[in-house]
């Protein structure tokens, strides 16, 4: 099932998306998260995990459409810019939090993944070799090194496996600077490794779940858990956090309450944030 958009319209301007306006057309953010694209990514049922390819032509992230069925609940889908126009696509019911590896080669759904092929298109849904494929894992990122970092579903921890001279390490957890507190879910490691991003919940935190950051210290180790602070989380819950290929954006979910009384599930957005706003948190000595 396809859609295409000739006239996807910033919220702002009547200007139809360009590919030299790649972000559907959208006015760019501040250091106050907004809604992304509203009424195009945003809607009045809840979207997530929204993320672009690296040469930024392709957005894909999960919406939920109202049915009762659980797989039907929840679509797999994609918006792909040719021939001047942002093509809407059904990829097939919810598989794991979508994340593209740096390189734009694979992509990965928690414990299963895709290639990217010789045409440009992905390869048949593949999944990872063991361990990886006995660890309830929702998301997982990877660095240019080839670094894993991962959750596990209902564990409340983060693990991570690096790539070492082409083989790789068994998984080892993080330390208490990042496994501390509860929920710790949905990472997502920068491309060079300089820090890492993710949600949990913790006893200073603003709500029911926060985004933390934590960067990478002069001596290898990871720093103490940052909270994003009052900008980023509220009392609702945040998470789901990554930036943008370019490094310009924060995206995040964050839930915005019931907007249909009669739904059943409160509606949970994209929000998108100038990326600035972690240079804010790094710590000066860095």
């Amino acid at each position: 099932m396809v859609g295409v958009l000739n006239s996807c319209k910033n919220s702002n301007e009547n200007n139809p998306v360009t590919f030299e306006n790649a972000y559907f057309g959208q006015q760019s953010p501040g250091l106050s998260p907004e809604p992304f694209a509203p009424g195009i990514i945003s809607t009045d049922n809840w979207e997530i995990s929204g993320v672009f390819s690296p040469d930024l032509k392709e957005f894909y992230f999960i919406r939920e459409v109202g049915e009762t069925d659980e797989e039907k609940a929840m679509q797999f889908m994609v918006y792909q810019y040719k021939d001047h126009q942002w093509q809407e696509s059904i990829i097939s019911p919810r598989v794991g939090e979508p994340l593209i590896s740096p390189n734009g080669q694979i992509m990965h759904l928690g414990k299963k993944y895709k290639e990217r092929l010789e045409n440009g298109d992905w390869s048949e849904l593949k999944s990872l070799d063991t361990p990886f494929d006995s660890i309830p894992i929702m998301q997982l990122t990877s660095s240019d090194k080839g670094t894993y970092v991962f959750d596990a579903m209902g564990e409340g921890v983060l693990r991570y496996s690096c790539l070492v001279d082409g083989l790789r390490e068994e998984p080892k957890l993080f330390g208490k600077e990042i496994n501390s507190g509860t929920a710790n879910a949905h990472p997502f490691i920068a491309p060079d490794e300089p820090y890492i991003l993710w949600d949990g919940r913790r006893e200073n935190g603003y709500g029911n779940a926060d985004i933390y950051i934590s960067f990478k210290q002069k001596d290898g180790s990871w720093g103490e858990a940052i909270n994003l602070g009052d900008k980023i989380n509220t009392s609702a819950s945040e998470n789901g956090a990554r930036v943008t290929p370019d490094g310009k954006y924060l995206f995040f979910n964050r839930n915005v309450g019931k907007i249909n009384p009669t739904d059943p599930y409160d509606d949970v957005n994209m929000f998108w944030v100038d990326a600035k706003i972690i240079e804010t948190l790094k710590p000066s000595e860095l």
